[in-house]
């Protein structure tokens, strides 16, 4: 089989920005503007409206060819020449071949399988396959990007129009790409009642877009570019069973594991300390992908205030710069991206009756407890649970690692103490396991019998009762009631609710 093609787009987006000065809403969309506005707006030179066009054109040509052999053997072969105007016209970025090779074996199929392992196995593939796949980089300054603009002057009466250099020129941008190899076994047992699959991948990233640090030479101090590679390799399994099968009731069991480890093999980034601690976390070169690291905490003082190991080597309170590039002093915690991810799901079906049970599990990974510890607290804040371990008179320090809540002449003492409980927050102590075992699904279906619904003249009646994301199995009690799986960015947001629907699916 032989087959081959091209395809082209061509987006063109209008972007619009209108303040609508002096636009009454409330009255007819009647106008009422005050030409001092406009003196205004010259005067500082702000513009109320903005038209920004932009156009993204791609093509791709590609084709495929696959030969069987008896249905025992397959290979399969597609390569795809990709280019992109992101890129701008830079001859050696724009284009992108790829290329994917793979095989696959299906022993069921040769003559000796059912005299030899036909008793115990249905079927059995082996499959193979080796990649280049690649991604179109975020950035588009493959060459130095020009945009008009209209200076600033201090009297209004001098106006004219510019051109401004936005971003400096990248010659060597190019997009993201991977070579992946990947290895599968696909067995099914007892005429297909136990089917599993088993898969093995390597993967190898490079020209991976970053921010990095330059000297300034080029007239920027922080560049998006190519600036990192990364390994990757990991293990799946499937397993699927149909444990009891008859005319009344059905019972099965489908388990899922997967587990990968990355680790970053080159890293041109210079990155700072907070942003090696916060959250979710970076990446210095020879650990994960996204890795966590912490302040050393050393205990509490006889204040009840947090020391620490800073940049220097010293033990301090305050004297602590996040925004330094030193990091030898930190310590590694894990990765923040779990490392065994999977589930276990069972359905059991009984006549018109069928109940689902979902749990989903993950390990291997860290979490950073909420940043909830600061130098001072307003009455519209509430304190966690934390808080009533914390230290109260001398001597606490020896029973308890909560800092106290700074009074007025510990703020007066220590005039940069609001660094110490930031550092608190981003410390060794404040890290807790991501692991987790959650009850996903449980749901409950039943479909009514035909003679019952038959009479008012409906084909079909289904009810439904789910709850999805209803308690934590096992979690890490450091933890603490804190979703393991949520990360608050900032702004308006909650972990995942408990929700519980009621579903009727009538057909006439």
């Amino acid at each position: 089989n032989l087959f081959g093609g091209m395809e082209m787009s061509d987006l063109s987006r209008l972007s619009e920005n209108f303040d609508g000065v002096g636009h009454l809403y409330n009255m007819g969309y009647i106008n009422n503007f005050d030409y001092l506005y406009f003196k205004k707006s010259k005067e500082e030179n702000s513009s109320y409206y903005d038209v920004v066009n932009a156009y993204e054109r791609s093509a791709a040509f590609f084709a495929t060819a696959t030969y069987s052999y008896k249905g025992r053997y397959t290979i399969n072969a597609t390569t795809r020449y990709e280019g992109s105007n992101r890129l701008g016209r830079s001859r050696t970025a724009r284009w992108l071949p790829t290329w994917n090779i793979s095989g696959a074996w299906n022993a069921h199929e040769e003559s000796w399988f059912e005299t030899t392992l036909g008793k115990a196995l249905s079927h059995a593939t082996l499959k193979m396959s080796y990649s280049l796949t690649g991604d179109k980089p975020p950035v588009t300054n493959s060459m130095s990007i020009f945009r008009a603009d209209k200076p600033y002057r201090p009297n209004s009466k001098d106006d004219e129009t510019s051109i401004v250099l936005s971003s400096i020129g990248n010659p060597n941008l190019t997009y993201e790409k991977k070579h992946e190899y990947n290895f599968g076994l696909d067995l099914g047992f007892l005429k297909n009642r136990l089917s599993v699959q088993a898969d093995i991948f390597v993967r190898d990233n490079y020209d991976l877009i970053g921010m990095i640090n330059t000297n300034g030479t080029d007239g920027v101090i922080n560049k998006t570019m190519n600036t990192a590679s990364m390994k990757s390799y990991g293990q799946e399994l499937s397993i699927s069973s149909k444990n009891i099968e008859n005319q009344n009731f059905k019972w099965q069991t489908d388990f899922i594991f997967t587990h990968v480890k990355t680790e970053v093999t080159d890293l041109k980034t210079n990155s700072r300390i907070i942003d090696l601690i916060y959250g979710a976390g970076f990446t210095m070169q020879g650990y994960p992908s996204r890795a966590l690291f912490s302040i050393d905490f050393r205990g509490l003082n006889d204040e009840g205030l947090p020391t620490f190991i800073n940049e220097k080597g010293q033990l301090t309170v305050s004297n602590i710069d996040l925004q330094s590039r030193v990091k030898d002093y930190l310590v590694y915690e894990g990765p923040t991206d779990p490392t065994i991810t999977g589930s276990l799901g069972n359905t059991f079906k009984y006549k018109g009756l069928r109940l689902n049970i979902f749990a989903t599990y993950s390990f291997g990974n860290k979490v950073r407890l909420d940043p909830t510890f600061s130098s001072s607290y307003s009455d519209m804040e509430a304190c966690p649970k934390e808080f009533k371990n914390r230290w109260v008179m001398a001597g606490d320090e020896k029973r308890t690692n909560v800092p106290v809540v700074a009074d007025l002449r510990q703020l007066q003492k220590e005039s940069m103490l609001y660094r110490a409980y930031n550092a608190y927050n981003m410390s060794t102590e404040r890290t807790a396991k991501g692991d987790f075992i959650r009850m996903k699904e449980i749901s409950l279906g039943y479909d009514m019998p035909a003679k019952i619904i038959a009479p008012i003249g409906i084909s079909r009646m289904s009810v439904k009762l789910q709850a999805t994301n209803l308690f934590l199995i096992y979690a890490d009690k450091k933890l603490n009631g804190q979703d393991p799986e949520f990360f608050n960015t900032g702004g308006v947001a909650v972990p995942m609710p408990r929700q519980f629907t009621c579903t009727v699916n009538i057909g006439i």
